[in-house]
């Protein structure tokens, strides 16, 4: 959880009042220390999005090879028990989004389509979200993170 202490001095549009120099200087602080607060928080979760991606290539190595060496392609492929375990993982938002889907989300898909491009053929593929699902992402990241917050009085 990150706890906030109220600043209302940081804003005129909830200030009560005229605040001093000093204390409109020591709300801003605080304001720039929340936000750091909120950045690592999203920094730690794409590092753990990191540490889980494409777990089910390993986990399910057996069946991820086996779908592999059928020489599959497109819909065959993704027809395969091991590709419908792996749509499980929350990047895959084209082929399955999560309801709650977010910008963590979104920016592991960013650096799988990235990696995976340069890394097998030294290009990326075009690549397209929807608008849709873009505002569902934007308006979930935002509540996750007013789900850690604590505002102290």
């Amino acid at each position: 959880m990150i706890k906030i202490k109220k600043s209302p001095a940081a804003d005129s549009r909830t200030m009560v009042g005229t605040p001093s120099k000093s204390e409109l200087l020591y709300s801003s602080w605080m304001h720039i220390n929340d936000v750091r607060e909120g950045l690592a928080f999203f920094a730690e979760a794409l590092l753990d999005a990191g540490e889980r991606h494409d777990h089910t290539k390993i986990s399910g190595i057996d069946d991820f090879y086996d779908s592999y060496s059928k020489k599959l392609t497109g819909a065959e492929f993704k027809a395969e028990k091991w590709y419908q375990q792996h749509l499980t993982e929350r990047h895959h938002l084209n082929d399955r989004c999560p309801e709650d889907v977010n910008l963590l989300d979104v920016l592991e898909r960013v650096a799988d389509i990235v990696m995976a491009g340069m890394g097998r053929s030294g290009e990326v593929y075009s690549d397209e979200l929807s608008a849709e699902i873009l505002q569902r992402a934007y308006k979930n990241t935002i509540d996750l993170l007013k789900k850690q917050i604590i505002v102290e009085g």
